[in-house]
């Protein structure tokens, strides 16, 4: 299970991730700087490996172009949302072989609270780890149907979490939103940089900058497989 997100500025992010220990020498902060290198296999070694680009214009973004919902891309029977449900929830109930009708989220990523999942009136979400509308700035808009499909119900990036911070993160990367709570944002971040490696999808500047901040916080962070 992938350990969280809070809508602040960028300088201020930046700020509270060194007053927190969270983070820690990056060089100069300007673009092009070094920076903290990681160990081969890192999370923070990767990040140095992934394109960096400006962030393309939003134009044409839709869920849709992601097709349409959940679909079952692992041919299990199951809706891609019932798999994570069942994969990160414990003492799971389901109505038939798919459908969970109610669990517990022992430790929400996002917020390190216990939440109950009650179908119907489920204060949890299953998030993009790497929102769909950041993935389309940032190359998906060059991809075919069948990949950004693949993408938007991969294993890899999604996870049960606090239905309200998930609101909060919106389409945000690492530079404009971490989780909440700050055990998981190594976690988190390495997952990000995992689903970006896979698929091909570029950093900002100001993104980079975040997740190696974070990152030199934890430098034996594996890159998670998938």
């Amino acid at each position: 299970m992938r350990m969280y997100r809070i809508a602040l500025p960028v300088t201020a992010l930046a700020a509270s991730l060194v007053l927190t220990g969270c983070g820690g020498d990056v060089g100069t902060g300007k673009s092009g700087a070094p920076g903290p290198k990681g160990a081969a296999g890192s999370a923070l070694a990767a990040v140095d490996a992934l394109p960096v680009k400006g962030r393309a214009p939003k134009t044409g973004y839709t869920r849709d172009q992601f097709g349409k919902g959940w679909t079952d891309t692992d041919h299990n029977g199951c809706e891609t949302r019932e798999d994570i449900l069942k994969r990160d929830l414990k003492d799971v109930k389901l109505k038939d072989k798919c459908d969970v009708t109610s669990g517990t989220l022992v430790h929400d990523p996002y917020t390190g609270e216990s939440i109950t999942f009650k179908r119907g009136a489920s204060k949890i979400d299953i998030d993009h780890v790497v929102a769909l509308s950041d993935a389309w700035q940032k190359g998906a808009q060059q991809w075919d149907k069948q990949k950004r499909a693949a993408f938007a119900n991969d294993p890899l990036n999604l996870i049960a979490v606090d239905a309200s911070a998930n609101r909060r993160k919106s389409d945000g990367d690492a530079a404009t939103w971490l989780p909440l709570y700050k055990a998981y944002r190594c976690t988190y971040v390495a997952d990000q940089v995992a689903v970006k490696k896979k698929y091909g999808v570029w950093l900002t500047d100001a993104e980079k900058s975040a997740m190696k901040t974070v990152l030199d916080g934890c430098r034996d962070q594996k890159l998670p497989a998938g």
